[in-house]
């Protein structure tokens, strides 16, 4: 799943902040950019999986652009991380689904240019579809 961070700059003394807004009270640090965004994937797994155990749903997700006009984060620099959070929201089930073959291939290159599974995409473009 993809979550917005906000990235709080550095400075000699201080480390990058990261932020992420969907997420209240996720956040967290790392002395370059790099680690910012390293750091931000493992604070984003840790708080997903407390609230999985706690039986609370993901927060509705918001568009980047509405972070970045909160003034909150004025000067902050902003990235998307993807992290592999839906395993802690229930078991995986298999399923046997239909599909046209020529659509099941366009899936699978597009999955593979991404990065991703099939069953992640499908699983990915689902929870969008909803929240819509």
């Amino acid at each position: 799943m993809k979550f917005t961070i906000a990235i709080e700059p550095g400075t000699k003394k201080s480390a990058f902040g990261v932020v992420v807004p969907d997420l209240p009270g996720c956040f967290s640090a790392g002395d370059t950019v790099e680690d910012a965004f390293d750091m931000a994937r493992e604070a984003i797994e840790a708080h997903c999986e407390v609230l999985a155990e706690d039986g609370k749903d993901l927060p509705e997700p918001r568009p980047m652009s509405e972070w970045q006009a909160s003034r909150e984060y004025k000067a902050w620099t902003w990235g998307i991380v993807d992290v592999p959070v839906e395993r802690f929201f229930g078991p995986a089930e298999k399923v046997n689904i239909t599909v046209p073959g020529r659509l099941l291939k366009q899936i699978d290159q597009y999955a593979k240019k991404n990065g991703q599974t099939r069953s992640g995409f499908l699983t990915h473009a689902a929870l969008e579809a909803m929240r819509k």
